[in-house]
């Protein structure tokens, strides 16, 4: 998947905004409700664009061992993967992922606010 498609991607989950970093103007963040649900390093210096995506911790371990596009942050979380936008994992499973990140950071929100979320 290039990073458009990714971006569009993460646009066309419900209510979902784009904007800059406030620690770093580098990083964009992917928000529903204020809260984020992807960052993305659009240019970074390595070349290879990465997300990075809540997750479930069991599918973590899962999509951990199936791909190597699939990995764990600096702190060895499982709630939170870095995902290689060109790499082993398919552009179908990274659009999932992206929703499903989305789903998770919904589902943590006080029970009004999810209600505010489904109204959207």
């Amino acid at each position: 998947m290039n990073i458009e498609e990714f971006r569009a991607c993460c646009l066309s989950v419900k209510g979902a905004v784009e904007v800059a970093s406030l620690q770093s103007r580098k990083i964009i963040n992917y928000k529903v409700l204020g809260k984020v649900f992807v960052y993305l390093e659009p240019e970074p210096e390595d070349g290879v664009v990465r997300a990075y995506m809540k997750c479930d911790p069991e599918r973590s371990v899962e999509l951990r061992d199936r791909y190597d596009g699939v990995n764990p942050d600096t702190f060895k979380t499982l709630m939170w993967n870095w995902v290689t936008l060109a790499s082993d994992v398919p552009d179908e499973l990274i659009g999932e992922l992206v929703r499903h990140s989305a789903d998770e950071v919904v589902k943590r929100l006080p029970k009004q606010r999810q209600a505010e979320y489904r109204a959207l």
